[in-house]
């Protein structure tokens, strides 16, 4: 076997692309800025540079890996190099670490403190720029960025938006949208995920918490949460919990803590959008129009396929999401009590905000979800009210709409949806667990970028296509115009893994905590006692009691 001698230990080479895997396999974690494993190889941070036997310093991240290399990853040379690179960094960046969104959970103000860096003997000639607060998903301050690029290859090449990029040179550099137009004025679908890889505050979340803190206080207002699947398996994070574990009954007791009048779970929604799904999709396919049916869940993928695929229009689902489907059906609820309804939900997506702005997301011209919080707020929320979140016992969320299937929690992962609108469809009355384990092994699950299956509804095969990643949904339907593929029915998710990393979750979150998330909403699933929404006894109450008569007005929206 070759190999590759690191810090005088012999390392075997497995393939690896770059050299950068190899020192990290080996059990030394050097510093970057600038690398994921899931985007093209940038190499400007250099702060992954190390050393071979000749003297020569280089970046590990675009080096590839030859059998006999000897190479030293923290000699005094490399120390030195790191801490005058970091200096560099720091001499141009704004320096409000105390008052900063990401202080305590900053990359550069981590690396800073490993590398011994406690002064900065530079000073900051960079004119201040103004902040952009245009978007209702996310903030960007110029003044922290540091040029890495991750925002820039994550919008291009992930996402296929290529709402950011690099403008001028030198010292001049700057990263904004083009024409340094206001970020709403782009292509940006508010997905968040440049802000789940920016190692600073250059790129955070658009905060709600304020509004939200205000309607709590206000005693003429009922304040109502629904918290999405994937939030459960995230929150946690912020509070030392293992990785992926199910958190749900924690939060439900916190916000209670804080002040929330009626705390519910949005995979009671989802319930109704497997309902609602389900039936249009046999429609579809009984009357053989409008075909493919994409799904309409997630917002980012919706505000993308607006405009860069208007022609879609007719065949994307009309169901609103669950989040919508949720508040509207919240606010009819409680609508002729004598207080106020404010309705709260807590996404880990921060494309969520923008769509509770939009008009199809309104019933009778009054908005039905009145805050949207990611997972990230709601943890600082939490802290704020001095809350020990570790140490809370669960409690259960509220009725009536206290009942949510296991269909309804893998919602938050790629091919939730599907599996989800497969059990309805392929419903057997005696829960058989072989049917359901068909469908889990039909190909619905995994994390490959495009997953295909089919079912027999009658004598017709329906073929189904599970995409994550705007940039490879793109792709697919480029192809799909081409006549290169036919199917029935689409799911898309815009975030790779689909909601569970969403632009509003806890970060960093390395591999391992991507996987546990992952794992984490499917042992939910299995533990619970309703497996599929036509299980759910509280969705047949809410058709027959609440919403009779108004199903289209309150579940469905044009897009």
């Amino acid at each position: 076997m070759d190999f590759i001698t690191i810090d005088s230990r012999c390392v075997p080479l497995e393939g690896e692309k770059n050299l950068l895997s190899v020192i990290r396999k080996a059990g030394i974690d050097l510093p970057t800025f600038c690398y994921h494993s899931e985007l093209s190889i940038y190499g400007a941070c250099r702060m992954c540079v190390v050393e071979d036997e000749r003297g020569r310093v280089f970046a590990s991240c675009s080096e590839q890996p030859r059998p006999g290399m000897v190479i030293k990853t923290n000699t005094i040379k490399l120390q030195n190099y790191r801490k005058l690179i970091m200096e560099l960094l720091l001499s141009s960046h704004c320096r409000d670490c105390t008052t900063c969104h990401k202080n305590g959970i900053c990359t550069l103000q981590s690396l800073a403190y490993k590398l011994g860096v406690d002064a900065v003997r530079f000073t900051n000639n960079k004119e201040e720029q103004p902040l952009d607060f245009s978007s209702p998903s996310i903030v960007r301050d110029p003044n922290k960025c540091i040029l890495c690029g991750d925002c820039v290859r994550t919008c291009a090449e992930v996402q296929g938006v290529g709402a950011l990029d690099f403008a001028f040179r030198g010292s001049k550099m700057q990263v904004m949208p083009a024409f340094n137009k206001d970020i709403n004025d782009t292509e940006c679908v508010g997905c968040g995920q440049c802000r789940v890889v920016c190692p600073t505050a250059a790129i955070t979340i658009k905060k709600d918490e304020d509004r939200v803190w205000e309607a709590l206080n206000d005693p003429n207002t009922r304040v109502v949460a629904q918290i999405a699947p994937a939030v459960r398996i995230a929150v946690g994070d912020s509070f030392g919990i293992p990785k992926g574990e199910n958190s749900m009954g924690k939060l439900v007791s916190a916000l209670r803590r804080i002040g929330f009048d009626k705390v519910f779970d949005t995979s009671f929604g989802a319930d109704l959008t497997v309902y609602e799904e389900s039936a249009e999709l046999v429609e579809r396919l009984t009357k053989n129009e409008n075909l493919p049916l994409f799904t309409s869940c997630c917002p980012g993928w919706v505000k993308f396929a607006d405009y860069k695929f208007p022609e879609l229009k007719e065949n994307i689902s009309s169901c609103r999401s669950p989040q919508g489907m949720f508040s509207a059906v919240l606010k009819d609820y409680f609508k002729d009590d004598e207080k106020k309804t404010f309705v709260v939900s807590i996404m880990p997506c921060t494309a969520k905000k923008g769509e509770a702005l939009r008009p199809e997301n309104h019933t009778d011209g009054v908005q039905d979800t009145d805050a949207v919080i990611t997972t990230a707020e709601a943890a600082r929320m939490i802290r704020k009210a001095a809350i020990k979140f570790e140490e809370l016992d669960e409690e259960a969320v509220d009725m009536p709409f206290g009942i949510a299937s296991g269909g309804g929690v893998i919602f938050g992962v790629t091919g939730g949806v599907t599996e989800a609108v497969l059990r309805k469809i392929c419903y057997d009355k005696d829960n058989n667990l072989s049917e359901l384990s068909r469908i889990e092994f039909s190909g619905v699950r995994g994390l490959d970028s495009v997953k295909e299956t089919s079912i027999m509804l009658g004598d017709r095969e329906v073929k189904i296509a599970i995409v994550h990643g705007l940039g490879v949904a793109s792709q697919l339907i480029e192809e799909m115009k081409a006549g290169k593929h036919h199917y029935d029915f689409v799911e898309v998710m815009a975030c790779r893994r689909g909601c569970v990393m969403g632009g509003g979750q806890p970060v960093p979150a390395g591999p391992k905590t991507k996987k546990a998330r992952v794992k984490g909403l499917y042992k939910v699933d299995t533990g619970s006692q309703v497996r599929t929404s036509n299980e759910n006894p509280m969705v047949e109450v809410i058709y027959r009691d609440i919403i009779k008569g108004r199903e289209h007005e309150l579940l469905h929206t044009r897009h």
